[in-house]
């Protein structure tokens, strides 16, 4: 497994070009400096590139991270993960299985949604560093998002798997951050919450 921190779920960013209306790298940096702990990158829905455009985009955004020492993640693209190097790969229960990708990535980091019981049942997170779990509240910004779990969603896992890294995903921003943290999550993961915000140092520090 790899040598993964549960702390750097605290404040976990995702973003791709099509969360922005700017530069994303610059929005990156901003949020590197105001305190997020762990950076993933989702270049995926309406709007989103494709092919070269978005390898060096990814590039840009991994060296970013790496100068900063910020953990670099990629969302679901397996072969993103040796091309831009990252540090590990976000999958939900209908990408690669989890046990495949542990054997291709033995050391890297790799994440789970997780959204129900079914889903529970069959997630080995025997190969997992850490569980996505949400959506916790109602998302606007992935247009296929599943409807909302809600904070007992976060308290159960947590009860079931008093050890197990937890991060809540879905619909977080800054004044109900305190609350999935309450529940008993390592950490929130955001997107619009910081790449729509006006301020993004008073954003991330409110998350």
């Amino acid at each position: 497994m790899s040598s993964f921190n549960p702390l750097s779920l605290r404040k976990y960013f995702i973003m791709g070009s099509q969360n922005v209306k700017g530069n994303p790298v610059a929005v990156l940096e901003q949020a590197i400096q105001a305190g997020i702990t762990i950076f993933q990158f989702r270049e995926k829905g309406p709007g989103s590139l494709s092919g070269d455009s978005k390898i060096k985009l990814g590039k840009e955004l991994r060296a970013v991270c790496s100068v900063h020492q910020i953990p670099f993640i990629v969302n679901d693209d397996v072969e993103l993960v040796d091309k831009l190097d990252a540090d590990g790969i976000h999958v939900g229960q209908d990408d690669q299985s989890v046990k495949e990708l542990r054997e291709m990535f033995p050391n890297k980091i790799i994440g789970l949604s997780v959204s129900n019981q079914d889903e529970l049942n069959n997630s080995a997170l025997e190969y997992v560093d850490y569980i996505g779990a949400g959506p916790v509240f109602l998302t606007t910004t992935k247009v296929d998002a599943k409807s909302s779990v809600g904070l007992d969603w976060i308290r159960f896992l947590r009860a079931e798997f008093p050890e197990f890294p937890i991060v809540g995903i879905g619909g977080i921003n800054t004044t109900n951050a305190s609350s999935v943290l309450k529940a008993g999550a390592n950490g929130v993961s955001f997107i619009s919450a910081v790449t729509r915000a006006e301020d993004i140092k008073e954003a991330v520090s409110k998350l």
